[in-house]
């Protein structure tokens, strides 16, 4: 009984200590989406799919001048987050989010304007950046787009 007890009271210790220390917590996240630009057209048809799995660099640079470095991948509908909570003064001042890679067998070579994408993050706490769409196209573009 006593060690559930303990069990129950530290977690609630641990949420004062922090909840209370006089420090402010800020939370930002930033997400965005890549595709597979099939025809190599530049417009989205219903040739074009989003890549699962691709990986995308966040590098953000703190009010505090610590330089962060994320790494995501893409879920099943092609979309990648990053999402960090700190203090208030190292909060993030300005990011650079460019795509890695895409894993996808077919849909590799980045498109022209992908190459990555500088923004000043200025969003008060719980907000988020949406990052513009990154765009791969395949090696040989298929004959139905010619």
């Amino acid at each position: 009984m006593e060690a559930n007890m303990q069990k129950m009271v530290m977690p609630l210790i641990l949420l004062f200590f922090f909840a209370f220390d006089g420090a402010t917590a800020w939370t930002g996240e930033i997400h965005g989406r890549v595709v597979c630009d099939v025809c190599g057209d530049s417009s989205v048809g219903p040739e074009d799919h989003v890549l699962e799995g691709a990986e995308v660099a966040v590098l953000c640079i703190a009010k505090s001048g610590e330089v962060l470095n994320y790494q995501a991948f893409t879920d099943s509908k092609g979309v990648y987050t990053v999402a960090e909570t700190m203090p208030e003064s190292d909060r993030w001042d300005a990011c650079l989010a460019r795509p890695i890679s895409s894993f996808h067998e077919r849909c590799t070579h980045l498109g022209e304007g992908s190459s990555g994408v500088k923004f000043s993050y200025n969003h008060p706490s719980g907000y988020s950046h949406t990052v513009r769409t990154f765009v791969y196209r395949p090696a040989d573009v298929p004959t139905y787009c010619i």
